[in-house]
């Protein structure tokens, strides 16, 4: 077994942990309203297609169903954010654009690996994906760090389990979409 087949192999791992982590949270009744239900669908699609990409040849030509379909749904984080009625919209619009980062990257990736476009730009635009991602998984797995050293006895009863499950499965989904984006298969 080659080293970028450990690789892969982990990589299926954390993206198929992400998307039954995602499903349970669809399924299990926690005051979820459409628009998360819907998020966390779209999470769910998302780990799943990642989970089996590794594995999967890219062609000359990208896949046009799989670059429209992340495209288009890229959107729904910001469309939602903005035409909902709860806070302020730019608060809303601010916290969900990983998200729509994340999709991006998604409907980037057979683009990118496909050869379409050429180099220079290629790589400036897997770069700036590539930083926002980063940039998301790190504060999103570092943030209860400070509250972790200091909590005494359990740490679900300190400070609340969901939270930190929730950031931790999207910071890790997001660091493994960052790395995805820079390996060629």
């Amino acid at each position: 077994m080659s080293a970028t087949d450990v690789v892969y192999g982990m990589l299926t791992a954390l993206f198929a942990a992400s998307a039954v982590y995602a499903l349970r949270q669809v399924v299990l009744p926690r005051g979820f309203g459409r628009r998360e239900r819907g998020d966390q669908l779209l999470h769910t699609v998302m780990a799943s297609v990642m989970a089996v990409m590794p594995w999967h040849r890219v062609s000359e030509v990208p896949p046009p169903g799989q670059t429209v379909f992340f495209a288009t749904v890229a959107l729904w984080f910001p469309l939602t954010s903005v035409l909902s009625r709860r806070g302020p919209r730019l608060v809303g619009l601010v916290r969900r654009s990983p998200y729509a980062v994340g999709m991006v990257a998604m409907a980037w990736m057979p683009v990118r690996h496909g050869g379409v476009t050429d180099a220079r730009t290629g790589d400036a635009i897997t770069g700036v994906l590539t930083l926002c991602l980063l940039t998301y998984a790190l504060r999103s797995l570092t943030r209860d760090m400070p509250r972790l050293r200091g909590a005494s006895g359990d740490v679900g009863v300190s400070i609340g389990i969901g939270g930190p499950c929730d950031r931790f499965w999207h910071g890790s989904t997001a660091m493994g979409t960052a790395i995805m984006l820079l390996m060629h298969h």
